[in-house]
């Protein structure tokens, strides 16, 4: 098929576009590319492709394909906290003009990379599935509520929509971050010897290799349509759905020199979910990675490249951190656009 991706050289964009070439398929990617200083050492990255905002994407850009595969956007909940308002204006009135674009230039299918944070605050104990009631806690979270909403009142007969609710994604990347918790841990296990908790690690979480939050979107491009259409799916792997202080732990197994400490003023996370991921496994999803093995990948490669707390502490390869600094260099405005760009 041919495939637009959004967001094709960020974390796990970077990691989708050549596993979808792998598999037979001609991918076209389409970024702003704001992130383009933060590779990780000598991983490849995919091509550039189209440079472009996807608040800036028209009917005409989109002829021609298949399918449109959604990452494109503001990508957690400390980035969506930047400011509430830009982040429904990128991410959800962007996806949806993205989407109406789509289904106007004939592209029959619309994978939209959503998220486990829809459901929020959850009773604890308690597994969700996809019919769970959604309860976002935060702006990053209810742009994704909103755009689901808006891409199922666009579905019919000849155009597919899927939303994948992907777990906290986890794993080596060519475009790394270290503000994810199970990357982070490791980082500092490995730089500090010790597995540095910034909360009281009782919340629960989702965890998803980025590999096998890739192979999720494949599977869904792939997939008969009947298994798909107007559907929202859970990535992940139930057995690594665990609490922080858990994942902890295994970083800990890992890294048997490393201590578990605590940051000063280590609280309680409101955001606590256990989500059953179940369901994908219908349309031939098989994760390939288990948090040790996942773990033990990230550690490896820490070491091989000496990474120093300057590495993950810095904004290279924390998304708000790199943000705030190109915004101080004048290189972005505050609306996330580039400023050489805009003048020329």
């Amino acid at each position: 098929m041919q495939v637009l991706v959004t967001g094709h050289r960020g974390y796990i964009g970077s990691v989708l576009a050549p596993m979808l070439e792998r598999a037979g398929h001609q991918v076209t990617g389409l970024d702003s590319d704001i992130f383009r200083a933060c590779d990780f050492g000598d991983m490849p990255v995919p091509a550039p492709g189209i440079r472009r905002d996807v608040r800036d994407v028209h009917p005409g850009d989109l002829e021609g394909f298949d399918a449109v595969i959604h990452l494109a956007g503001l990508s957690n909940d400390p980035l969506g906290d930047l400011d509430p308002d830009l982040t429904h204006e990128i991410n959800t009135e962007a996806t949806l003009r993205l989407a109406r674009s789509a289904k106007a230039a004939g592209v029959g299918r619309f994978i939209f990379s959503s998220s486990c944070s829809n459901y929020g605050v959850a009773t604890s104990g308690v597994w969700l599935n996809e019919g769970a009631p959604l309860n976002p806690d935060t702006p990053y979270a209810v742009s994704k509520v909103r755009s689901e909403e808006g891409l199922d009142l666009l579905a019919d007969a000849s155009f597919t929509t899927v939303s994948l609710r992907s777990a906290t994604a986890y794993g080596l990347s060519p475009r790394i971050r270290f503000d994810l918790v199970g990357n982070n841990l490791t980082a500092w296990a490995v730089a500090t010897g010790q597995v540095r908790l910034k909360s009281d690690g009782m919340a629960w979480r989702p965890l998803v290799h980025a590999e096998d939050m890739a192979q999720a979107f494949l599977r869904a491009l792939e997939a008969e349509r009947i298994l798909v259409h107007r559907q929202a799916f859970n990535v992940g792997r139930n057995e690594d759905c665990m609490q922080i202080r858990d994942l902890a732990l295994i970083v800990q197994e890992m890294i048997p020199e490393a201590e578990v400490t605590f940051s000063p003023g280590s609280g309680a996370d409101r955001r606590t979910y256990r989500v059953d991921c179940s369901k994908i496994r219908g349309i031939g999803f098989e994760p390939r990675w288990c948090v040790r093995a996942g773990i033990a990948q990230l550690r490896d490669a820490f070491r091989a490249r000496n990474v120093k707390v300057a590495d993950f502490e810095g904004e290279r390869y924390q998304r708000v951190a790199h943000i705030r600094g190109l915004m101080a260099r004048g290189e972005l405005d505050l609306q996330l656009r580039r400023r050489a760009e805009i003048a020329a």
